[in-house]
């Protein structure tokens, strides 16, 4: 699982879940044109994975998952969530679960949001309490994981 980064893990829950919404749609819960309302959340988290990189470049750090970081970042949208980019991947695979509105995308969210609550964020936060210690706990209890 190493090697399944998790842009590679939003692309591949996207395309399960449309894969899901026509193959096996369950129950049909949003209609044409309220289905629509899902392009906000999509801009939105691909707004928030976006400004997020992009601080990531600024400060001159990996983004990369399985390398180093070497600073820690703690501005921009850092302020309000230590994991602006899964907030934004997630705010994307909610919106494509509205704008398919069946209710069998919604299985792939829950996957990738267990995998990144319970998997990638541990893993990150370890090596972020390695390379950074104490500036990190401060961070950790000023800043919460999710929003």
């Amino acid at each position: 699982m190493k090697k399944l980064i998790p842009p590679v893990l939003l692309v591949l829950s996207a395309v399960t879940m449309v894969a899901l919404h026509f193959t096996f749609p369950i129950k049909s819960l949003i209609f044409f044109p309220f289905n629509l309302l899902g392009l906000i959340p999509i801009l939105l988290g691909l707004s928030f994975a976006k400004k997020a990189s992009t601080q990531f470049s600024k400060v001159d750090t990996e983004i990369h998952t399985f390398k180093d970081p070497r600073q820690l970042v703690t501005q921009g949208l850092f302020r309000y969530s230590r994991n602006p980019i899964y907030v934004g991947f997630l705010l994307v695979l909610l919106g494509l679960t509205i704008l398919l509105g069946s209710a069998s995308p919604f299985l792939p969210v829950m996957v990738f949001f267990g995998v990144t609550q319970f998997w990638y964020i541990p893993f990150e936060e370890r090596k972020m309490k390695k390379q950074f210690g104490q500036a990190y706990d401060d961070y950790k209890k000023a800043v919460r994981r999710w929003l």
